[in-house]
């Protein structure tokens, strides 16, 4: 008779692998409340002056406001293209070149430092777009494949001969798509935005090449807070961007819960 309990070595692997992953968020937790004007592990007392540091600089406050706009706009923007885009993809998936569903995922298959420096060519320099602007479209290109691929994974198991009923009984097909096919691939379109918003919120590589003058966002001026100085800010404000993300995912689990994104 076989037993239901785990194999030893199976909890110790489960074990390192937790290790792995929850010793660097302690290190930098470690450092963002240590009482020292200098990054350290373990802490040489604690506080928390570090954390209102960040809202003391000037530089930190506007970033972060920027980076949360850019993140929102940039994820809504790609969910409006992103949705209708895996819908045909999927709906239509016999009649549609397979050449077109590549185009799609082409801003992830080249490398970030060049199509940053691609977007600086054409936008910035070449047609002189606001910072902001070009900010804005390039986070947006950027999260976009996430968008379609996570949605195409949601209707790749959608029955499209109940949408076809719907439709036959006299429903009109955008009716049909927002009351029927919409709902039931919202746990893929939730899930396309938590993917997204993190994404656009934690980027650097694209970033990096569209921030100019009086406008940049929170990771870039991570960095240049790095160059000047070496206090624990830097680990406050990664726990901050931690805390945030725990609680996009709090809100998902208190609302639908993550076994429903699961699905």
């Amino acid at each position: 008779m076989m037993s239901d309990r785990p194999h030893p070595m199976l909890i110790l692997v489960a074990a390192l692998v937790y290790l792995f992953l929850m010793v660097p968020l302690v290190i930098v937790v470690g450092a963002a409340v240590s009482d020292t004007t200098y990054l350290t592990f373990p802490p040489q007392g604690l506080s928390l002056r570090w954390f209102e540091n960040i809202f003391e600089i000037s530089a930190f406050r506007r970033t972060i406001v920027t980076s949360l706009q850019i993140a929102f706009l940039a994820t809504f923007i790609a969910l409006l293209i992103g949705i209708p885009a895996a819908y045909a993809l999927n709906r239509f998936r016999v009649e549609l070149p397979k050449w077109l569903g590549t185009l799609f995922v082409l801003p992830i298959l080249v490398p970030e430092i060049v199509f940053g420096f691609a977007l600086l060519k054409s936008l910035t320099v070449g047609t002189g777009a606001p910072i902001f602007l070009a900010l804005l479209v390039g986070h947006t290109l950027i999260v976009l494949p996430y968008v379609v691929r996570v949605i195409s994974a949601s209707l790749a198991s959608f029955d499209f001969s109940i949408e076809e009923a719907a439709i036959s009984l006299g429903s009109a097909p955008v009716k049909t798509f927002f009351t029927i096919v919409l709902p039931n691939v919202r746990a893929g379109v939730i899930a396309a935005f938590i993917l997204a918003f993190i994404t656009s919120l934690n980027d650097v590589s694209v970033s990096l090449f569209l921030t100019g003058p009086g406008i940049s966002t929170l990771p870039i001026q991570i960095l240049a807070h790095v160059e000047q100085f070496f206090d624990p800010t830097v680990a406050s404000v990664s726990v901050l961007l931690m805390f945030l993300t725990v609680a996009v995912m709090a809100i998902v689990e208190r609302t639908l819960g993550l076994t429903f994104l699961a699905k």
